[in-house]
């Protein structure tokens, strides 16, 4: 066995692993003062969206997978909002020649203060005060800015130029705030203790569903909600008061794939999670094994597949309360063994294959476009499994520099709407009251009576792919979980990218150098237009993970070390 970078981490009583370690700090304190896996998940969440705000907004999305050992079941909270009521597809079409632009007109409603508070209100312990009280220290009195945060607001300095009040936060002194800094969010602050303050208000006159219910309503329809529809008012932006008040993240339960005698849970085709369920449910069966390891017929046979995937996504996934997905023909094992036979082991798709077309559904309209968009970064995650067996996945998002900063509040309202499609023909088409289709995906793997592992990453249209790689080097190469995160990544781009302006990069295949050379060199024989990633970069993703093991009663949690992401647990 190969020794991991990282040393293995084992516990037995509750373990949590985050893409940030003031997160899984925070967790762990909750599992440590009784919480659960609903609670401690929701307070890494929270405290996600302030150390890393150039990834994470506390008014971003936060799609949430559980499962609920008391039923049994595994369940979705959707954490995404809609387009506002006074959306106007035509805007983008007329004035902005077909591309969805960077400010105030990419915002959708904000859902992730909802999908914390129905997670909590559904299925927690503890109060909106109990779980955001660290989040909220972290803002107001600052902590040491890690150097992916100092990095990345270098990078993008000038998109936070833009907004006066953006740059007044993230390059204090006029410069991003230097490694090991203490980086302070004031008004983010205030709005966290503003709905903490009501909910204890609330909550002295009643219980602690009526104290959530009153933290929601500072949100959603008191002063934060009222700041947040005035600067868009002001501003041209359509977010108004009854888009907030009337908003609740869908709960569903969450799909099932298979790999081997496993059952890989996955969120609905609202995002782009099918896409690891299909992938998945393409390679069982394969004799993984025979083709070696990150060998090149490994590597052309898993990205292969996943192009398969991505090219169903592109013309089906959308929301399912406007568009008929067949979904559960896509995720069907009759489905994807048909799908796999369109793989030649000898020739790679030159491009994006075509989709599957069961029958009655028509294929979305491929976009290319050769723009960068500067302002599209990245997400985070968080994973937390309790002593009642009882697991919890989220991967909360939202970056801070391609829309402004309200005011007052210290937040950027989900610019989510930049992964919807302009095309009116697109499944996941711009529309009032429509989801855009997102890329954050978090996933619960389980064989039941013996191992769960819920498990995510960040990496927008990588995160599948990384995921894929990580489970499949646990489930099939019976590598321990850190080992299996560790190991070199590779990914495709060829299909149309999930953020606007949708590039295209027909063909392309992104590998770490840390891969050999002739490998490499054999995947271009193959047909796949190679480019060599730097080793360890964040571009391949940061899966955390836990894996409970029943039987002998141990848990390991696993970090990827291309973030500065970290373990916790007794």
């Amino acid at each position: 066995m190969i020794q991991p970078y990282r040393a293995r981490f084992f516990g037995s009583r509750h373990m949590v692993a985050a893409g940030h370690y003031l997160a899984t700090q925070a967790a762990f304190q909750i599992l440590e003062q009784g919480g659960n896996a609903i609670d401690a998940g929701v307070a890494g969440g929270i405290v996600l969206g302030v150390v890393e705000s150039e990834y994470v907004s506390f008014a971003g999305v936060a799609p949430i997978m559980i499962f609920w050992a008391p039923t049994n079941e595994t369940v979705t909270i959707s954490g995404l909002g809609p387009w506002p009521k006074a959306t106007r597809p035509d805007v983008f079409r007329d004035q902005y020649d077909g591309k969805i632009p960077q400010g105030l007109l990419r915002t959708v409603v904000p859902a992730a203060p909802d999908a914390w508070i129905t997670a909590l209100a559904r299925f927690g312990t503890m109060g909106f005060a109990d779980v955001a009280q660290t989040a909220q220290r972290f803002a107001s009195e600052g902590f040491p800015a890690a150097a992916m945060l100092s990095d990345i607001v270098r990078d993008f300095a000038d998109d936070y130029r833009r907004w006066e009040q953006n740059a007044a936060i993230y390059l204090p002194g006029g410069h991003p705030p230097k490694v090991g800094e203490t980086f302070v969010q004031a008004d983010l602050g205030r709005t966290l203790q503003y709905m903490i303050d009501e909910e204890r208000a609330a909550r002295r006159k009643g219980d602690r569903l009526a104290g959530l219910a009153a933290a929601h309503d500072a949100f959603y329809k008191g002063d934060i909600a009222q700041t947040m529809v005035r600067y868009h008012v002001e501003n041209g932006g359509w977010l108004r008061m009854e888009d907030l008040a009337e908003f609740k993240s869908e709960i569903a339960p969450a799909l099932r794939a298979k790999l081997g005698e496993s059952d890989v849970y996955v969120c609905g085709p609202w995002c782009q999670g099918p896409v690891l369920g299909q992938a998945l449910n393409m390679l069982d069966g394969i004799d993984l094994v025979s083709l070696g390891h990150n060998s090149p017929a490994y590597i052309h046979q898993l990205t292969e597949v996943l192009k398969l995937a991505y090219a169903d996504r592109h013309a089906f996934y959308g929301d399912p309360n406007f568009v008929d997905v067949p979904i559960d023909t896509l995720v069907s094992a009759a489905y994807a063994r048909e799908r796999r036979r369109s793989v030649n082991p000898r020739r790679a798709f030159a491009a994006m294959p075509p989709a599957g077309l069961p029958d009655g559904w028509q294929s979305g309209k491929a976009i290319k476009d050769a723009r960068r968009d500067p302002a599209q970064i990245d997400t985070s995650y968080v994973c937390v499994v309790d002593r009642w067996g009882n697991a919890f996945s989220a991967t909360p998002s939202d970056a801070s520099a391609g829309s402004p900063v309200i005011p007052g509040l210290g937040l950027v309202p989900s610019s989510r709407g930049a992964q919807s499609w302009v095309e009116a023909d697109a499944p996941a088409a711009v529309g009032a009251g429509r989801r855009p289709r997102l890329t954050p995906s978090p996933a619960i793997a389980r064989k039941e009576g013996a191992w769960i592992m819920p498990f995510g990453s960040p990496g927008n249209d990588v995160q599948p792919q990384a995921m894929l790689q990580t489970l499949v080097n646990i489930q099939i190469w019976n590598m321990s979980l850190q080992e299996a995160i560790e190991q070199p990544r590779f990914a495709t781009y060829s299909f149309p990218a999930s953020s606007a302006p949708h590039k295209d990069s027909p063909g392309l295949l992104r590998i770490e150098n840390r891969i050999p050379a002739e490998t490499m060199e054999a995947l271009r024989a193959l047909g796949h237009k190679v480019e060599a990633w730097e080793a360890w970069t964040k571009a391949a993703g940061g899966v955390c993970a836990v894996r409970a093991d029943v039987d002998a009663g141990i848990m390991e949690g696993g970090a990827d070390p291309r973030r500065p992401a970290a373990v916790a647990g007794w």
